[in-house]
């Protein structure tokens, strides 16, 4: 186990966010968690843990990836803001949200962006009463 780290503590922020990464990338292009699987040698079940940053992907295996999604290894560590001064990740640093991607919020991420700025504010303030009402 790492410095510090004990089981309990789960996994690691940087791995959370490769494996994150990595699944939001597979919705965006389409493919499944077995599609991958296949691509780079392992089961769905080890793109699962992957994906959920339970464990690790060694370089080579990210190097498949990369190289399957036709995008560069730095595309996974992108938006992650856990290093501090010593480079070493924080604790607890690197996620503003903690859920899984899915094929539909991939794709508001995607659209939104495109639409005019009056449209951006109309679409979230609709997902902003949604979220408001999801416990009525």
């Amino acid at each position: 186990m790492a410095r510090g780290k004990s089981v309990e503590d789960g996994p690691h922020p940087v791995d959370r966010h490769v494996g994150r990464r990595v699944c939001e990338k597979r919705i965006a292009l389409g493919y499944n968690q077995s599609d991958l699987g296949r691509a780079v040698g392992v089961t769905f079940q080890q793109i699962q843990k992957y994906e959920k940053g339970a464990n690790r992907i060694s370089a080579s295996k990210l190097f498949e990836i990369a190289r399957f999604f036709h995008t560069d290894i730095g595309y996974f560590f992108q938006g992650f803001q856990g290093a501090g001064q010593s480079g070493v990740a924080e604790e607890g640093a690197g996620f503003d949200h903690d859920f899984p991607a899915t094929r539909q919020s991939v794709e508001i991420a995607r659209l939104v962006p495109q639409l005019p700025p009056q449209k951006q504010k109309l679409a979230l303030d609709l997902i902003r009463a949604l979220h408001a009402a999801k416990d009525d």
